[in-house]
């Protein structure tokens, strides 16, 4: 199980440009719809867990994901799993390809590759989005977040925010 979990996490931080954000629909491909390791509903909470606490994202998943299963062993083999692949391509791009960046192709793929990294993005934030049931309030979240992400409002104000906004909410619902 180890291994299953350092080639999982590695294949997907070897094939995944852009970072967290879109390795999120690849990590749920594997860990929830082909390993079956965790149910989506689980999967939804590491994710939540994961960005909110320091770090990247992948390597948080990761983490928490190879801890639920294996424990701290788990947790190593699926970190270095997930970090191992970019870690070795930033030492061969530092070491040979750094006179290459000037290239025409290289400057074309890297222009290609950035609008598929915001799709991978936005797929992952429509398939979490249904599979979860959400009320009425939480869309009024979303909305008042992303007009102050463009305000262009602090990330840790907006965070603090919505969460005192669901508490309130939350609260005023569950008789708190």
């Amino acid at each position: 199980m180890l291994l299953q979990l350092f080639i999982s996490f590695a294949k997907i931080g070897a094939f995944t440009l852009g970072g967290g954000y879109a390795m999120v629909p690849l990590i749920q491909e594997e860990v929830v719809e082909k390993k079956k390791w965790i149910e989506k509903e689980e999967f939804l909470d590491i994710l939540a867990v994961s960005q909110s606490t320091p770090g990247a994202l992948a390597v948080n998943m990761s983490v928490y994901i190879g801890y639920r299963l294996r424990g701290f062993l788990g947790a190593v083999f699926a970190a270095l799993g997930c970090i191992l692949p970019s870690f070795l391509s930033i030492i061969f791009i530092a070491a040979f390809l750094t006179n290459f960046l000037d290239y025409k192709y290289v400057k074309k793929f890297f222009q290609g590759a950035g609008p598929a990294v915001a799709a991978l993005i936005f797929y992952s934030a429509f398939k979490i989005g249904k599979t979860k049931k959400y009320k009425w309030y939480y869309y009024i979240i979303t909305v008042l977040t992303i007009i102050l992400m463009f305000l262009k409002v602090d990330p840790i104000i907006i965070i603090l925010s919505s969460a005192i906004l669901g508490i309130l909410i939350r609260g005023e619902k569950d008789g708190i």
